[in-house]
């Protein structure tokens, strides 16, 4: 028998069967997918984006509700010592311009070939195309569907848990495993889109003209919240970084009232005042979107943003509000399909502070199965690697008890 059977390639998954091969235990790892860790992969081609440079008491308030829970794991493994680790793997790290933590070379592939060849090294055995369908007469019985087709029961010593939220099910994290864990008693918070785009109704002229077009050094605000960014108008209505990052906010917001409204400050770098002062220079003889353009070197998609709230206003006083204060109506998340990740999941105090379920001794969990979210900018992965060190440390804990007893 083995000592542990990790479900889910992921990050959380791969990292502790890193850090538990490397303490001589003999280790599996199964991923219904056929290669492994398709969402991480994913996140790195814009550039893999793998933790923040933020102190740790900044870090840990990015994680909101679940900051308390989040905090012991990223104590334990924090920022720092993911830089190490991935510079331990070949793979040397740079702090960019905004704080956030990239590979050198800016991809997810060389890191994730180099630790797959570490864990081969280690005699960890990856198992494709191989599915989790339950429990069988304990929890360390695993009922799997393997690459044939055929169902079997696999068993360990431990389990460790570790197959993602809902979001991207085509990248492997579809959530199949809810019923299995509901059957044995465990609660589960429902699975909503987190790091989404929101619906908005544009106008025909809007969508024809300029879906796809990239809102540039705007600052996106909801309630008391405010951030600068980037954010791009679809057809079907407004994602982007900015967005992403107000993304629990204005889901919050919709659930409680059916709508949110997002502001739009299309020119940040000035104040209300010297927005004013420039657009009550005379026009002459130009167009609207002309004066704009030249006045506050407004493109042609931010002044067609302002016709959506209505005709425009026709004194600079009313007109500077509006481009400071554009109000946009959100109605519904994007689809959880097309989300970065997923709040809702296991509840937290399902799982002991060691990420052992309370129901299932010996089953470990780590990662986005758990009710918690965070922002993009390197906090999302960070949780998933720390949580998959200190899970690693948990199961470690429960074997030699085991053993003892």
């Amino acid at each position: 028998m083995i000592d542990v059977l990790i479900i889910g390639a992921g990050p959380s998954g791969l990292i502790a069967a890193d850090q538990l091969s490397a303490r001589g235990l003999s280790v599996s790892v199964i991923d219904r997918l056929p290669s492994p860790a398709r969402k991480f992969l994913m996140a790195g081609r814009g550039g893999l984006n793998i933790t923040h440079s933020d102190p740790l008491e900044t870090f840990v308030e990015k994680y909101r509700e679940a900051k308390d829970f989040i905090f012991p794991y990223v104590n334990n493994f924090g920022p720092s010592d993911l830089r190490d680790w991935s510079e331990g793997l070949g793979q040397q790290t740079f702090v960019g311009t905004s704080g956030r933590v990239f590979p050198k070379a800016m991809k997810a592939s060389p890191l994730l070939r180099a630790l797959l060849e570490r864990l081969a090294r280690k005699e960890v055995k990856l198992f494709s195309r191989t599915s989790f369908l339950g429990f069988g007469n304990t929890p360390q019985d695993i009922l799997i569907e393997n690459w044939t087709g055929v169902e079997e029961t696999w068993s360990a010593r431990s389990v460790l848990l570790a197959m993602g939220g809902a979001s991207w099910p085509k990248l492997g994290s579809n959530a199949a495993w809810v019923s299995p864990l509901l059957d044995k008693g465990v609660e589960i918070k429902p699975f909503v889109p987190a790091n989404c785009g929101f619906l908005v109704n544009w106008s025909d002229v809007l969508k024809q003209r300029f879906a796809g077009e990239p809102l540039k050094r705007i600052k996106l605000s909801h309630g008391d919240a405010s951030v600068l960014g980037e954010a791009v108008l679809s057809d079907k209505g407004l994602e982007g970084s900015a967005v992403y990052a107000l993304s629990a906010e204005i889901r919050n917001t919709i659930e409680l009232n059916g709508q949110a409204e997002i502001q739009l400050d299309l020119k940040p770098d000035l104040s209300l005042e010297e927005t004013v002062e420039r657009l009550s220079a005379s026009r002459k003889k130009q167009s609207t979107s002309t004066f704009l353009r030249k006045a506050l070197r407004l493109p042609p998609v931010f002044t067609s943003l302002l016709h959506e709230a209505g005709p425009l206003p026709n004194t600079a006083e009313d007109l500077a509000r509006r481009i400071k204060q554009l109000p946009l109506m959100a109605y519904a998340p994007y689809d959880i399909d097309r989300a970065i990740s997923s709040a809702g999941g296991i509840r937290l105090d399902e799982v002991t502070d060691q990420l052992m379920l309370k129901k299932l001794p010996g089953v470990f969990v780590a990662g986005e199965m758990l009710d918690w979210e965070a922002p993009t900018g390197g906090y999302l992965l960070q949780a998933c690697f720390s949580m998959g060190i200190s899970a690693a440390d948990g199961i470690c804990g429960y074997l030699e008890e085991a053993q003892e007893g």
